[in-house]
């Protein structure tokens, strides 16, 4: 098994539980979209974030991890910061404290006008190009080269700030995508002069790695360990 002596902590990711937009089939990836109330979570999402938090502590326990190690790094989305909430409530964590940090580079992909409140149907439009380019941008929007300059961003923020946390990455479906594929791909370095995050993820940055980011979808409410 790969070994990640160049991370401080350990990582789980978790995409939101099911929202408002995805029960009404809407592209909602703006900023300014995405943080209105009325795009947080269904019904059904509050639902599968709470057994996403119980699941997450169960893992927790199993890994004798001690709750004040424990930190979650969410999306300001609506459905994000709701999804990050009800895990901080299962997990009893204080959401408005030090252990639950907001972090804006691991917003949704922006795929552009072209693509903003309409049917959640044109998403395969976009993963095509993706396949075809990632490094080309949807009109308007953000590729997934852009996205993995952020998650970079996020990533180095987050080993800076915390040392041996186990750290819940609360996001959306292709920055979540994205952020694996490049995690499991980092593992896998071997050269000897990548001997940190950023010099690994400058290596893993190629079109035959981040096309593939399909592979690591995840659905509502799904949470996953990456980094152990």
């Amino acid at each position: 098994m790969a070994t990640t002596p160049f991370l401080r902590n350990k990582y789980w990711v978790l995409r939101h539980g099911k929202s408002i937009p995805n029960e009404k089939g809407l592209i909602v990836s703006s900023l300014e979209n995405g943080t209105r109330r009325e795009y947080q979570l269904a019904s059904e999402g509050v639902d599968q974030a709470r057994l996403a938090g119980e699941l997450f502590l169960k893992e927790l326990n199993e890994n004798n991890i001690p709750l004040e190690n424990v930190r979650i790094c969410y999306s300001p989305f609506s459905r994000t910061t709701h999804t990050a909430e009800v895990v901080a409530s299962v997990l009893n964590l204080p959401f408005e404290g030090p252990q639950c940090k907001v972090m804006e580079d691991l917003r949704e992909r922006f795929f552009g006008p072209s693509f903003e409140l309409l049917s959640h149907d044109k998403y395969p439009e976009i993963w095509t190009l993706d396949e075809k380019d990632p490094f080309m941008r949807p009109e308007g929007g953000e590729s997934v080269n852009d996205v993995v300059s952020r998650l970079a961003t996020a990533m180095a923020a987050m080993e800076l700030e915390f040392q041996g946390c186990a750290i819940l990455v609360v996001s959306h479906g292709d920055p979540l995508q994205i952020l694996q594929t490049l995690l499991n791909a980092v593992k896998q370095v071997t050269e000897p002069n990548c001997d940190n995050l950023a010099s690994r993820i400058e290596t893993v940055r190629v079109h035959n790695i981040l096309s593939q980011h399909r592979k690591n979808a995840l659905l509502t409410g799904e949470l996953r360990s990456v980094v152990q």
